[in-house]
């Protein structure tokens, strides 16, 4: 697993290149102590994860996830226990404390690992899938045949998927960047780093906050997308 460590302090990125050195599985492909120079390193490295602070100059790493969304795997450093619960509304993958334990980390690069497990398990289910395609949909004692039109909604929750589709919202077991790479990227698109919504499924859309827009779907959900992919969502649609 490629790893990029994003922090604007030198020493708290040397500790963690420390913490990690036992940990062979983790190759740390590069650091940065700004948001700006992440996401230039993010384009170029293609991490699998990044190690990111909260609170560095400039953009934050909430900001900075705004700009890259879809990609990689986050765990975020940080001195601050306040922002747990906005990191996971972020799928984030964990969330450490400074001063990092070992013990804790230990549990952070076990998830890296079963996470890396998992996608390559799935990688012989990576085939492109068309609009009019049906796809199994397993949860619990429960099954469904659903063409992939009549989906309007994938949510990622953790390690799972939720699928909205009539009045079903099944979890699977799935990642939703895997999800993302198998679908019709003119019909379902990224909104976020937690959503892919079908465009056919749009009933409205709004300004919202910095740059971002609010999407209302058929359905009845609202879904909220990141400035950055609002602009590429313009683009794509303009004539």
């Amino acid at each position: 697993m490629k790893a990029l460590l994003i922090d604007d302090e030198r020493l708290a990125r040397q500790e963690l290149k420390s913490l990690l050195a036992p940990y062979p599985e983790i190759q740390i492909i590069g650091e940065a102590n700004n948001a700006e120079t992440a996401i230039e390193s993010i384009k170029q490295l293609k991490p699998d994860v990044i190690f990111l602070d909260i609170q560095m100059p400039g953009k934050n790493g909430f900001e900075l996830l705004e700009e890259i969304s879809g990609l990689p795997e986050v765990v975020f450093v940080t001195a601050y226990d306040e922002h747990a619960i906005r990191a996971f509304e972020v799928n984030a993958l964990d969330y450490l404390l400074k001063p990092v334990q070992p013990s804790r980390l230990a549990e952070t690069v076990k998830k890296i690992l079963n996470k890396d497990s998992s996608v390559h398990e799935t990688k012989e289910q990576t085939q492109p899938l068309n609009d009019n395609d049906q796809v199994f949909v397993k949860d619990g004692e429960k099954c469904w045949f659903v063409k992939l039109s009549d989906i309007r909604l994938f949510e990622s929750e953790g390690n799972y998927v939720r699928v909205h589709f009539e009045k079903n919202r099944p979890l699977i077991l799935r990642s939703l960047n895997n999800l993302d790479e198998r679908l019709n990227n003119r019909t379902f698109f990224r909104a976020s780093r937690k959503h892919i919504i079908n465009l056919k499924w749009v009933e409205g859309i709004e300004n919202w906050f910095n740059g971002g827009l609010m999407v209302k779907l058929r359905g009845g959900e609202q879904v909220e997308i990141s400035r950055r992919q609002a602009a590429k969502l313009k683009d794509m649609m303009s004539l």
